[in-house]
């Protein structure tokens, strides 16, 4: 059983969302861990917060006093809001001294992730970011044996989906903020986080718009290795798909179908906040690495502005 660090008990934790994401993924996941008690979920919307919070048997909050009534009944805070809405609250929790447990994206600006990672940093608390195929059984493992493989000169990664579509009744085909920032931002920070283990940070980026909302990236990273990444919510049904495949000196692997469990992978990124915090060790995908793939995925978004213009 994963115990608190401090006092041999389950980790507190509360949640910060209400919607699709909250009640599909986090709340259940969060409700049936054995190291876990769900600290009470907090909500934008007071009667979501109280329809997903008595489903659980937690305690429903709401509105800026409910959010500090939240941090004092947790340990640890997840979060399952837009990203820019995440930002200044996760700050808030840290400076609190609350552990995190963030969604990708930390935030769609700099300075809002550097707020977070700045509060994180000053406060002492362990975070992790949920991107998922870090987290995932099926794909976790995979990734690692890449970087240790190593010797890779170049990869291509897709992540496509038709998440607009008419008929499709896609539950986040309704969130505004994936329609304003489209499939660099959703689903970008997928692809990053299983290129960045295996090819090194990213050193210069090069992109551009395609149809839709469709972007291009081509990346150099400090291994020396290139890789281009296809991203786009908007895409046309037939062309929906998710690639990763790394060719270099060992020949080529490809990321293994079927890795993106979302309940699975969140009860592992659940054990290794909890591992962090009692531990003290930061974990690889903490938000400093969350700031990192803002920062990338900001300059790909104003590359491809610029080349948009010309």
């Amino acid at each position: 059983m994963t115990t608190h660090a401090a006092t041999g008990t389950p980790m507190r934790i509360g949640l910060v969302g209400a919607g699709p994401w909250a009640r599909l993924t986090h709340a259940p996941a969060l409700a049936a861990h054995p190291g876990v008690r769900l600290g009470g979920v907090w909500g934008r919307r007071p009667e979501a917060a109280r329809a997903l919070a008595t489903a659980h048997g937690a305690d429903a909050y709401s509105g800026d006093a409910g959010f500090d009534a939240l941090l004092a009944a947790s340990d640890a805070v997840a979060f399952a809001v837009p990203p820019d809405v995440q930002a200044p609250l996760a700050a808030r929790a840290a400076a609190a001294g609350r552990h995190l447990l963030l969604d990708k994206p930390v935030a769609t600006t700099v300075a809002g992730a550097r707020e977070v990672a700045g509060a994180a940093e000053r406060a002492g608390v362990a975070s992790v970011v949920f991107c998922t195929l870090r987290f995932a059984p099926g794909t976790a493992g995979w990734i690692g044996e890449q970087a240790a493989t190593g010797g890779w000169f170049t990869a291509r990664a897709l992540w496509m989906g038709a998440l607009f579509a008419d008929g499709e009744g896609n539950e986040f085909g309704a969130s505004p903020w994936r329609r304003e920032k489209g499939g660099l931002w959703d689903v970008g920070p997928h692809a990053l986080s299983v290129l960045i283990p295996v090819l090194g940070d990213v050193t210069e980026v090069v992109a551009a718009k395609g149809p839709a909302d469709a972007t291009h990236l081509l990346l150099r990273h400090t291994s020396g290795a290139s890789s281009t990444v296809t991203l786009a919510l908007d895409a046309p049904q037939g062309a929906v798909g998710t690639e990763v495949e790394f060719r270099g000196e060992g020949g080529v692997a490809t990321l293994p179908a079927g890795g993106g469990d979302a309940l699975g992978a969140f009860r592992v990124a659940v054990d290794a906040l909890s591992e962090a915090a009692r531990t003290g060790v930061a974990h690889p995908c903490d938000v400093r690495f969350g700031l990192r793939l803002t920062e990338i995925l900001a300059q790909a978004e104003a590359e491809a502005e610029v080349r948009t213009r010309a």
